[in-house]
């Protein structure tokens, strides 16, 4: 009989469900214990050990090459596995393949798998382990050099430098070289005004990795810094270059650090620019950008259509279709003769400095004026520039969702083009990084306690900084060897702007016991279709939301914003810590649980989007905060509350696990030693009773909630990525010191040793209850926890904490001598009720937990209703939609709760549950 998810989460309490109460609810007094691996999930006879996957959008009318990450059962696939993908009928289809994770055993968790380039796949695949895979009939060769390394993918052959100002030295295609010299490139100003002089600075490689070598895909990473022209070395930089077999395209990651004096350092142009011999005559060279729904500009750089004199249809119609024209022989006379008298256009640029229009301009030369081409609402993000004889197709993902963008052609009337992708177009203001307001006279913390009281901003002078955040940028270049036909243009831009995605099916990774409590969609009767219903409502409102709001931009795009303003018709986004998110609550994970369960692809973008803003923006790459995230604020640096709840693994780890992305990996291996940062800074500095003492590494002030659930999420990871043993004898010391509290969960005063992982043992029954402890990842953590590694005591003391936070004050009293008094997000917390009733396996606990569910006690509740209104005219500068799903830390937090009230205690809905 299969194993269903309850019964496994039932199962591995049986011990804990034969104890009476107060056994439960006793803390340990004695370390338990060397802890052992908890039971494995038993094979599922209906299910081989193969995963099905399939195209997030559908089979892919383009394909450069992709990546993802399949879960795979404990003990199903050993370590050094092999994997076959097959195609329509079994065909063979190449893949290369790599471990992201491994269980306790030693048995392969989670695996990455790549795919090289070509359109001819199927809408469903199978991967197999245990079996030999396809070779690809032009595999990738990477050659390394002391100089450089080339990398080769059958199509074209690209040349990277260890070191210098060159990102790729050369790409080639067919033998002949398409482009050179490519580049980072920056703009820096001293002061936000757009007169003053910019001073040009330009990327330095200074190390390089070959991280893959193929067959199927090679990977190549890149640091360095940019340099000014007096020899400064700022903004830090690491991209990744990614080729596959048989595929004519360079992938870029790019990620940046900001490092500057956000008063002095004002970031004018940020962009990757290329060089592209253009050997063909000006009037079989070609420009091409995309705009929107399909849309192609095309313009060859000396036009022969529309002139006074006809060159002949044929010359013209090879000129509109991008086709070498015939011979000037065989033109008219009129024009072969005068064709020097035609002007060329050497200089091209597609600006989108907003989100709702872009503009595309082109000039003769430098020093002559710019004339309008045309227009539009949001461009692609992809160009072109070559002849006849090959050229460079370039794009920018996410081009008008992070404005301001531009692309940029210039000399194409020369024997050598430049091509620019700008990531912060040097058209729009300079990037203003200042904090918004001058402190309104909050000078110390009595001061910014009133401030908070009033507009729940956390200020301090000082922590407003963006010192230390991060953006990342994916780019593609595609070295062609004639110019494509119109045709084909708005099929890149499309592989651009959403990469084609293989997922493996929600039942495959459920039946994988990955990322704990969760469940499948559920209608199998009214109760549970009605959750269903509110699940996807709230869904459909927040991705209605992005778009009406326009939530975009170059440091937004990816989040969303805190509470709503019913009284303005609007969110709350210039009242201080009302406005962006910054993950507050958990919405990532709500999305990524909600995208886990149906596998939606628009809620796997809207969460890829949020997991790579959240992960860079919101939290801090170096500098004094480093390892720590910013809580919610006007500016997504804005707080000064520098807290590890938002720089948490525990949003990183979906994205990364299910896409193998290199640049989430690294962001979560940045964090594994965030425990750093409480030598330097205390998290509640401002509400102490009591100075803290100098911080000691063996007695650091770490709470169990939100700070060591932050820091266990990075060190499982890095345990089960790696098999690092100091990162899991840290996460095992903290649980088991936790289990040794005489109240678990619910102790307070202990102090946490840095270099053990161990928190002292407090020898009072003092106890300490947050609201904010369980909602920031930690109950998804000790799910994990409770399935993987078998730590009695720990599984007991969280146990209590789930039977008791939402137990009235008698049961609190009877069971630890004190209630916790009066706290907050009840119906959230009805999870951890759940969760406590599946472990015992108890029918009146369960009933508890939908009556707390259903209470809608600080929280949403399950609405009789679910319909939004349409506010418009005078009231609102544009249409928007209101409803009760207008507040991220309720929806959030209720979809959370229901999504896994389902999955644990579904079974047992009452049958009058209002």
């Amino acid at each position: 009989m299969p194993l269903s998810r309850r019964s496994f989460v039932r199962g591995g309490a049986l011990a804990a469900a034969s104890l009476p109460l107060a056994s439960l609810l006793r803390g340990a007094s004695t370390p338990p214990p060397a802890p052992t691996a908890a039971p494995a999930l038993p094979p599922d006879p209906a299910r081989p050990d193969r995963a099905v996957l399939r195209w997030l959008e559908g089979a892919p009318a383009d394909h450069i090459g992709s990546a993802l990450g399949v879960s795979w059962r404990r003990g199903a696939v050993p370590a050094g596995t092999g994997f076959a993908l097959q195609g329509k009928g079994g065909a063979g289809i190449p893949v290369q393949s790599w471990p992201l994770a491994t269980w306790p055993d030693g048995s392969l968790k989670w695996t990455g798998h790549a795919l090289p380039a070509g359109a001819d796949l199927p809408e469903k695949l199978e991967l197999i382990p245990g079996r030999e895979p396809a070779r690809p009939s032009r595999p990738v060769v990477v050659r390394e050099s002391p100089d450089a390394v080339e990398i080769d993918t059958g199509v074209i052959r690209c040349v990277v430098p260890r070191r210098g100002p060159h990102l790729v030295s050369s790409l080639r295609c067919d033998g002949r070289e398409i482009a050179r010299a490519g580049r980072l490139v920056s703009l820096r100003k001293p002061s936000p005004d757009q007169e003053t002089p910019a001073e040009r600075c330009q990327g330095e490689t200074r190390s390089l990795v070959v991280e893959q070598a193929g067959p199927v895909r090679a990977v190549v990473k890149l640091e360095g810094r940019q340099l000014s022209p007096d020899g400064r070395a700022w903004l830090p930089f690491t991209v990744r270059l990614y080729l596959h077999a048989g595929g004519d395209a360079v992938r870029v990651m790019h990620s940046f650090v900001y490092d500057g004096d956000e008063y002095k350092d004002f970031v004018a142009g940020l962009g990757l620019r290329f060089e592209v011999p253009l050997p063909d005559a000006p009037h079989d060279r070609h420009v091409r950008f995309v705009g929107e729904e399909g849309g192609v500009f095309g313009e060859a750089v000396r036009g022969i259509t529309g002139l006074r004199r006809d060159p002949g249809a044929e010359a013209r119609a090879a000129q509109v279709a991008g086709r070498p024209t015939p011979p000037l022989a065989d033109w008219a006379p009129a024009v072969r003769d005068r064709l020097h008298l035609v002007p060329a256009w050497g200089d091209y640029t597609l600006a989108q400095l907003s989100c709702d229009g872009f503009e595309i301009r082109k000039r003769t030369a430098p020093g002559h004026a710019w004339i309008k081409a045309a227009a539009g609402r949001r461009a692609a993000g992809l160009g072109y520039v070559g002849g006849v004889s090959g050229g460079l197709v370039f794009g920018l993902r996410d081009f008008w969702e992070k404005y301001p963008a531009q692309l940029d052609i210039r000399s194409a009337h020369t024997d050598t083009a430049e091509v620019t992708a700008w990531l912060w177009s040097p058209e729009a203001a300079p990037m203003d990084l200042r904090f918004y307001h001058d402190g309104m006279g909050m000078e110390d913390h009595a001061a910014e306690l009133a401030g908070l009281d009033i507009t729940y901003e956390d200020y301090e002078k000082g922590f407003g900084t963006p010192h230390g955040i991060a953006r990342s940028h994916e780019l593609v270049f595609r070295a062609v060897a004639a110019t494509p036909a119109r045709e084909e243009f708005p099929r890149f831009a499309e592989s651009l702007r959403r990469p084609p995605q293989l997922a493996a099916s929600p039942a495959h990774h459920l039946a994988s016991g990955v990322f704990g409590a969760w469940g499948l969609p559920d209608r199998s009767d009214p109760r549970k279709a009605r959750l269903e219903d509110q699940l996807d409502f709230t869904l459909a409102a927040y991705l209605g939301q992005v778009e009406q709001r326009r939530w975009y931009g170059f440091w937004d795009y990816g989040d969303v914003m805190h509470s709503y303003d019913a009284d303005r018709h609007e969110w709350r986004y210039d009242v201080g810590g009302f406005a962006w998110a910054n993950s507050e609550l958990s919405p990532d994970l709500w999305l990524w649980y909600s995208y886990l369960r149906s596998g939606r692809a628009d809620v796997f973008r809207l969460a890829e989007a949020m997991t790579r803003h959240t992960g860079e923006v919101d939290v801090y790459h170096l500098g004094r905060f480093k390892g720590l995230g910013t809580r919610h604020n006007v500016q997504h640096w804005g707080c000064s509350a520098k807290q590890l709840r938002i720089s948490t693994v525990a949003y990183r780890r979906f994205h990364y696990f299910l896409t193998s992305d290199e640049r989430t990996g690294d962001l979560m291996r940045e964090l594994v030693g965030a425990d750093e940062a409480f030598l330097t800074l205390d998290p509640i500095r401002k509400i102490r009773k009591e100075p803290l003492p100098p911080p000691r590494r063996d007695a650091a002030s770490v709470g169990f909630g939100t700070d060591w659930g932050s820091l266990a999420f990075a060190w499982l990871t890095e345990w089960e990525r790696s098999g690092d043993a100091r990162a899991r004898d840290k996460l095992l010391a903290g649980m088991r010191t936790i289990g040794a509290q005489p109240r678990g969960f619910l102790s307070s005063g202990a102090t946490f040793n840095l270099d053990t992982g161990e928190f002292s043992v407090v020898t009072h029954d003092e106890i300490g209850v947050s609201h904010l402890s369980a909602v920031f990842g930690l109950p998804e953590l000790c799910a994990e926890l409770d399935a993987l590694v078998d730590v009695p005591a720990f599984r007991e003391a969280w146990l209590q904490y789930c039977l008791l936070y939402n137990a009235s004050r008698e049961e609190q009293r009877a069971a630890v001598g004190r209630d916790f008094g009066r706290l907050n997000l009840w119906e959230a917390h009805s999870r951890l009720t759940a969760w406590a009733a599946a472990k015992k396996d108890d029918p009146a606990l369960a009933l508890r937990a939908w009556k707390e569910f259903y209470s809608g006690r600080a929280g949403h509740g399950v609405k009789p209703e679910l319909k939004s209104t349409r506010v418009s005219g005078p009231a609102v500068l544009n249409p928007v939609d209101e409803s009760f799903a207008l507040n991220t830390n309720a929806t959030s937090q209720w979809g959370l709760a229901a999504i896994q009230m389902l999955a644990l205690v579904g079974d047992r809905m009452p049958a009058d549950v209002r």
